[in-house]
């Protein structure tokens, strides 16, 4: 909504006379620093946006976003709270973290193998989030899509002195109106020799965080291995498609796979972090994991007394 739009009206709800309204001396009154996001019209009562709300911004991917505010009558004294339900918008298009996507696949691969992929992105929630996928037509490859898990699986087996390279797109589409959508190409160079791709120690990792911890604190280490040999075996580490806030807080090692702090956490901004990683091997296949840290409270808020 606009600054200006009208959300309401407080004084047909609060039963007052609009004439009445000046007298009463209303304002909007926020909690410390937080930004005021409406206004009270003083002429009719209407309660309109002052600024402009994004429900991204606020809640981040929660299902439910609901944004508080406090109503002050100064003449005399009454405190009414405003609850504020931010409905999500189709404004965000799914995003693939990178624009190309490498596979290196050999041309020994049996038919039926499955390359995992990593998802796309969208800022929005519920129906307006990603809802599905969808393959360019090849003659070699189709998707297999389960929950948020996609697969490239090898539907036609591959013939290096035809194709030594592929390229195919893919599109994830999201179930706003109208209907956004983002893309990524996936290469894929055919290889002579078979590989194997690297595999984590575990599916999910979970650590707590002290929200005290001093800058570059060792919060979980994870760990791949290949079982192929020499450069093919070589395991790397990265993040996979995480949110800003992630990346300004944590950093991981490429080598070695600890991750360590870099922000500092507050538990009362967020309690908890889902990162994805990613372990990539020599030849580009890789594999994904989940992390899951928790950030556990410390006594380091005063009690605080509004009147």
């Amino acid at each position: 909504m606009k600054r200006g739009s009208v959300i309401g009206n407080v004084a047909k709800d609060l039963g007052l006379q609009t004439g009445a309204l000046t007298n009463r001396r209303p304002r909007i009154d926020t909690d410390g620093p937080e930004k005021r996001y409406c206004d009270v019209n003083l002429n009719n009562g209407e309660l309109i946006v002052a600024d402009r709300i994004d429900r991204e911004g606020l809640c981040g991917e929660k299902a439910s976003c609901i944004l508080k505010q406090e109503l002050v009558l100064e003449n005399p004294l009454e405190l009414h709270r405003v609850s504020l339900h931010i409905q999500d918008i189709n404004d965000n298009a799914p995003q693939f973290k990178e624009k190309i996507v490498s596979l290196e696949i050999h041309e020994s691969a049996d038919r039926g193998a499955r390359f995992v992929l990593e998802e796309a992105h969208d800022a929005d929630v519920g129906q307006n989030a990603v809802q599905q996928y969808s393959l360019e037509r090849n003659d070699h490859f189709i998707l297999a899509v389960d929950r948020n898990k996609i697969e490239l699986v090898l539907d036609k087996e591959l013939d290096r002195e035809k194709y030594k390279e592929i390229n195919v797109l893919l599109t994830a589409l999201d179930g706003g109106s109208p209907q956004r959508s983002g893309t990524v190409v996936i290469h894929v160079s055919v290889l002579d020799a078979n590989d194997n791709a690297p595999v984590f120690s575990q599916e999910v990792y979970k650590a707590s965080l002290p929200e005290d911890s001093p800058l570059d604190t060792l919060v979980v280490t994870v760990s791949a291995a290949d079982a192929d040999e020499g450069l093919n075996g070589d395991v790397t580490y990265d993040f996979g498609h995480v949110s800003d806030e992630v990346v300004k807080l944590f950093s991981i090692n490429s080598k070695t796979g600890e991750i360590r702090t870099i922000g500092s956490v507050d538990y009362e901004t967020t309690s908890s972090y889902e990162i994805r990683v990613k372990a990539k091997d020599g030849l580009g296949l890789s594999s994904y994991a989940k992390v899951i840290i928790s950030v556990t409270d410390v006594n380091d808020n005063a009690p605080v007394i509004n009147v």
